[in-house]
């Protein structure tokens, strides 16, 4: 097969503070800055007003990796990976500043040729997008598609994903796709795959190994257990959260421990829980799709809040609070200053009336408890619920518009919030010591 390459320019910028940057030029349609990428695989934009000259070093050819032929071998398993966009997948051209995808069986073993010993590649394109702009409608499309690769057989899914929002997406998962007989694994990655540092690989090769090695079956995550690039954790998927916004282990399960701990390089797969769901041939998938049009709120509870903030959520269907400490808003009146906090107890007794007002905690770890304070037992009344719920806040938002788009009562749906229902209220949380 033809080989593939892209032309990329070297050049030096030398700045007007006597700063010098050498690397690749990246084409980009900002005309006031001039974007390199250095040896260290970091992109740094320069503005033109700071810069005292540029030096082209010429031009060099970059390989793109060679598609290969993909052959069935049905001594292994078979995966299908389901991209839905971020870093894992795509490649940067540099003639062009554009990333484009490699979403092929074929190019995905070229990229990692790895995976073709590990498992049969199944591959499809879902979408191409940042995490961050997908909708309820999205979640729809996953959905459906799994249950498509399921209809085929499969042994497993991956689905690639931006790390932004992946912790949304695997609640919405975990509560759309019941009885689920395999494993859904979301995969992603914090550096691009152009960059040495790159995590994409090991994300996505511990992935294949824990679904061919072992027998669980549900919605989880993996990404890197540390900075070092040896083990990758699996999450589970309604008890993760992204807690860096660049570091490698950026993901930590959240008042739960991680189910399992991945060594690509030993071929090592170790289960940390014992209660894992398992494989089941036999057992058919239920697909819960989501109301498109929801309209779910939240609210984070800060100091000289407004009334105003929560009026804005009148005609919205649900609304979840991130109160302070243990479920905590400022809703007394205590001297001349903090007349506003009466506004804003009567505000939340008007949406609670009106729709579900779900509880969260900003502390990340740790459990709600209305119970201990004055403020939270007037909150209590008011009608907020998610007392002793320790979902963080992204869970309690896929969760509710789980509920009110497969329950029409409010009241059910009022109870089924603070039931655990798959796993996502945690009976007995864990020490600190043993997820910090």
């Amino acid at each position: 097969m033809k080989k593939e390459f892209s032309q990329a320019e070297l050049a030096e910028i030398k700045t007007k503070d006597n700063k010098a940057f050498k690397g690749i030029l990246i084409p980009s349609s900002e005309k006031d800055t001039i974007f390199i990428k250095l040896k260290s695989g970091y992109n740094i934009g320069i503005l033109k007003s700071k810069i005292k000259g540029v030096k082209k070093l010429g031009k060099i050819k970059i390989e793109r990796p060679e598609a290969t032929q993909h052959k069935h071998n049905k001594a292994l398993p078979t995966i299908s990976i389901l991209h839905t966009g971020g870093t894992v997948a795509s490649e940067v051209d540099y003639s062009t500043g554009a990333v484009y995808p490699r979403f092929t069986p074929q190019e995905i073993v070229a990229k990692f040729p790895e995976l073709g010993s590990a498992a049969n590649i199944h591959s499809k394109l879902i979408s191409n997008m940042f995490s961050e702009d997908m909708r309820f409608a999205h979640y729809n499309k996953i959905a459906k598609e799994i249950e498509s690769e399921i209809k085929k057989g499969v042994n497993g899914i991956i689905l690639t994903h931006g790390t932004d929002t992946m912790h949304y997406t695997s609640a919405a998962l975990s509560f759309m796709l019941q009885d689920l007989p395999i494993p859904v694994i979301l995969v992603g990655a914090q550096r691009s795959s152009d960059r040495g540092s790159s995590d994409a690989f090991l994300n996505l090769a511990s992935a294949a190994l824990f679904i061919a090695k072992t027998d669980f079956a549900g919605v989880a995550i993996c990404m890197h257990a540390n900075m070092n690039d040896n083990d990758c954790l699996i999450l589970p998927g309604l008890k993760t959260r992204k807690m860096h916004s660049s570091r490698r282990d950026a993901f930590k399960a959240i008042n739960a421990k991680p189910i399992a701990r991945v060594n690509y390089y030993k071929q090592i797969a170790e289960f940390l829980t014992h209660d894992h769901k398992k494989i089941s041939k036999g057992t058919k998938l239920k697909v819960h799709l989501l109301r498109e049009n929801l309209r779910i709120g939240i609210v984070r509870s800060h100091p000289s809040m407004h009334a105003t903030e929560l009026k804005a959520y009148s005609n919205f269907h649900g609304l979840i609070l991130e109160g302070t400490g243990l479920g905590h808003f400022p809703v007394s009146k205590i001297d001349q200053k903090t007349g506003e906090n009466e506004k804003i107890l009567s505000e939340i007794k008007k949406l609670a009336k009106k729709m579900p007002v779900f509880m969260t905690t900003q502390t990340i770890f740790g459990r709600v408890n209305i119970n201990v304070y004055s403020t939270g037992r007037k909150l209590q009344e008011a009608g907020v619920i998610g007392n002793y719920s320790d979902m963080t806040a992204e869970t309690a938002f896929v969760k509710l518009a789980y509920l009110l788009s497969n329950h029409k009562n409010k009241e059910e749906v009022k109870r089924l919030m603070n039931e655990n229902l798959h796993g996502e209220i945690s009976k007995r949380i864990v020490g600190e010591e043993e997820f910090l």
